[in-house]
């Protein structure tokens, strides 16, 4: 089993508007809510892709409710943790331009958090932990690293997507995969790249320090892959891209969820690409046949 966990879920509120017109009274007939979250990305990505998984997390209140709803409706199989705070709502209004108001987040108890890490005691061998998205102001800095040596006694694997020190805090666990676009790269060891080569040098140091699987992705220029043994590269797919929200979740989610069926990086780095393409080209989450349709874009080749 997969479980994707977003401990900060949101109900988006999105109005659309031709303009906003300052310290005046705006009205829009077209809104929408919509259920919101990294986690909640990566849970619709591998539901396309027909694979097993489950959403944990913290929702609460009316707003909580209404999120559940949406994924139910959905089909994605979700084992929230009810918090009495509510669950937050970020405000996005498309006009001219595009403006968002997002929250901080629910405050969430000792004994919330403590019911929420009873959820590993379900991990076994095998399973597979995708830990995304913000955290709440009440959450520790250190929430996710928390919860990697339960994970890891289990027998599971585990991803955080996340960058900076916080990511470097993750690699003595051993992550399944790590993913960092080649700008986050170059931070985490405060540098430049002046070549590819420069920069796989870099990707290279993040295996020894202890990732299982390094993906670095360069937008329309496509990325690479590292493992132990080899390195591959994919040229990115042809299209308009429109939307880099979820992006990145849907590239980790095509390749766990594909290295949970297969166990072959390269063909997961393949179906993580074309996943990443297919919903950068969309407004939304990409769907089966968006990701159908640029699949065969994704060439995978052997560099080393």
């Amino acid at each position: 089993m997969i479980y994707t966990v977003t401990v900060n879920p949101a109900l988006d509120y999105v109005m659309s508007l031709e303009k906003v017109n300052s310290g005046e009274v705006n009205r829009t007939d077209n809104y929408v809510f919509l259920a919101g979250g990294k986690g909640i990305n990566v849970s619709q990505i591998l539901n396309q892709l027909d694979i097993d998984n489950t959403a944990w997390g913290f929702v609460g209140g009316f707003t909580g409710k209404e999120l559940v709803r949406q994924l139910n409706q959905k089909r994605i199989v979700n084992d929230f943790v009810t918090i009495s705070d509510l669950t937050r709502v970020n405000v996005k209004v498309h006009a001219e331009k595009e403006t968002e108001i997002n929250a901080a987040g629910p405050q969430i108890t000792k004994q919330e958090i403590t019911a929420f890490k009873d959820r590993l005691s379900d991990l076994k061998k095998g399973d597979i932990v995708v830990m995304s998205g913000s955290l709440t102001p009440s959450l520790p800095t250190n929430f996710y690293q928390e919860m990697l040596p339960t994970i890891k006694e289990a027998g599971a694997e585990f991803v955080v997507d996340t960058t900076g020190q916080a990511l470097l805090d993750t690699l003595e666990y051993h992550p399944l995969v790590i993913k960092p676009n080649h700008h986050e790269l170059a931070d985490l060891f405060n540098t430049s790249f002046d070549s590819s080569s420069v920069m796989l040098e870099y990707a290279q140091k993040l295996l020894t320090m202890g990732a299982q699987n390094v993906m670095v992705s360069m937008a329309g220029e496509g990325g690479f892959l590292l493992t132990k043994d080899h390195v591959y590269h994919a040229k990115g797919a042809v299209g308009t891209a429109v939307n880099s929200v979820g992006a990145g979740d849907s590239m980790i989610a095509g390749f766990v969820g594909t290295y949970f069926k297969t166990g072959d990086p390269a063909e997961s780095f393949r179906i993580g690409m074309a996943c990443g393409a297919a919903t950068a080209f969309t407004k939304d989450i990409a769907v089966k046949s968006q990701i159908e349709a640029v699949l065969p874009q994704i060439k995978v080749e052997q560099i080393s």
